[in-house]
């Protein structure tokens, strides 16, 4: 296959709180050694973008962070790329190099073909122009001819939504319909590259659907869509491969379902811990047997919140909800469920038993929730702990095939009558 976007060592330097370097002699130093081929002297005191670091961490430190450092990628022509992290991972800065929005500090980026880029609503849109009009004028930025627009301004304006209100200026658009003229625009002209950075997620559920279905048939076209997205779901279903950026760098790249366990083992790794009413906690899951993060289909699991609070919460409610690894929601439970009231003392534990998880075999995260009897959440602790549901028996039948979001026990017989 031909390879489209190629990245080679590339890194992006910051210096935080100031535009270049800050000053005029750092400036024409930085000048000075890119011009005979050396790397910029300031770089090599920069420090990865860790955002949990710059309070223990000397003011030299934090004055310069790699935002991205050292990225060697190769895109393929075709391919639906995914793009997952955690916030300030860096997947924004990628793509705005990419879209040359910025430049990086060092290493090149090689492309072939024009480049389409939706990082945010209403990107390269001028406000005072009327719908119709910005679709021309971005199709003009991405080198398109005025009859090569005008053959795609009814397919653009139909899938948009926005046909009726074409010539009504976009600044009094809605920031659905922003977003809905910006892909429409984006998907529909000739790109060869198109770029989609989380804004899919301003569309109500039909155009999600229908961007989901275009971006499909954009693949199958020939063409290469890098798309960043913090719904894990709508990566493993659509893209072709996936990358995980952890603190500026690929942690992983490979089949989107495996890159999304291993994020989701990396949040799971992280130390729960409450910030509101309940100062630490740590969150186990274990089968009845009390087996570690490992539960028999159709078995019981039983979570432990080990927890510390100054001072007692008055009438509080633990939730636990579990989530799939693409972050769908399955299954709630909360202590409203005991027929007794909950009661938490200063520091101890939390039992919560499910005695038989109607969940099919694979890996799932725990939300916890501390809630103040039901009127507002004290503290949410996203993938709080990890397990397993494992293909064993009810009981010691196996039940077969396993589909669904849930399984149930089921009861078969024949009527021995009734057969010929």
């Amino acid at each position: 296959m031909t390879t489209v976007i190629q990245f080679e060592n590339l890194s992006k330097l910051y210096r935080l709180g100031t535009v270049g370097t800050g000053t005029l002699s750092h400036d024409l130093n930085r000048w000075w050694h890119r011009i005979r081929g050396k790397e910029d002297p300031y770089s090599v005191v920069g420090q990865i973008n860790d955002r949990t670091s710059g309070r223990n961490s000397t003011e030299a430190d934090r004055e310069y962070v790699w935002a991205l450092k050292d990225i060697c990628l190769d895109v393929q022509q075709g391919e639906i790329l995914g793009i997952i992290g955690r916030n300030g991972a860096g997947k924004s800065t990628l793509l705005k190099i990419l879209s040359k929005i910025t430049a990086p500090t060092r290493g090149v980026i090689r492309t072939r073909g024009r480049i389409a880029s939706l990082l945010e609503v209403g990107t390269g849109f001028h406000p005072e122009l009327t719908g119709r009009e910005n679709i021309y004028l971005n199709g003009a930025i991405l080198g398109m001819k005025r009859r090569e627009i005008t053959e795609q301004l009814d397919d653009i304006a139909d899938f948009s939504g926005c046909s009726r209100y074409l010539d009504t200026p976009v600044k009094r658009y809605s920031s659905g319909m922003l977003v809905r003229l910006g892909f429409a625009v984006a998907a529909h002209l000739r790109c060869e590259i198109l770029i989609v950075d989380e804004v899919l997620a301003v569309g109500d559920f039909e155009f999600q659907k229908a961007c989901i279905s275009r971006m499909e048939d954009i693949g199958q076209e020939g063409r290469t869509i890098l798309l960043v997205s913090h719904n894990l779901s709508t990566i493993t279903s659509l893209a072709s491969r996936c990358c995980l950026l952890v603190q500026g760098e690929i942690a992983a790249c490979g089949s989107p379902a495996d890159v999304v366990a291993r994020y989701t083992q990396l949040l799971s790794e992280q130390k729960a811990e409450f910030h509101g009413a309940i100062r630490s906690a740590a969150v186990r899951a274990v089968d009845g047997a009390g087996h570690p993060q490992m539960v028999p289909l159709g078995g019981a699991v039983r979570f432990t919140v080990e927890y510390e609070t100054p001072e007692e919460p008055s009438a509080p409610v633990i939730g636990i909800g579990i989530n799939t690894l693409s972050g769908e929601r399955v299954l709630s439970v909360n202590s409203n469920q005991n027929p007794e009231r909950l009661r938490l003392g200063r520091r101890g534990q939390v039992h919560c038993t499910i005695d038989q998880l109607p969940l099919p075999p694979g890996r799932y995260s725990a939300t916890v929730i501390l809630n103040e009897h039901g009127a507002r959440d004290i503290d949410v602790v996203e993938h709080a702990a990890t397990f397993e549901v494992i293909d064993a028996p009810f009981g010691h039948d196996r039940t077969g095939f396993h589909a669904g979001v849930c399984v149930a026990h089921s009861r078969w017989q024949t009527d021995e009558e009734t057969i010929a």
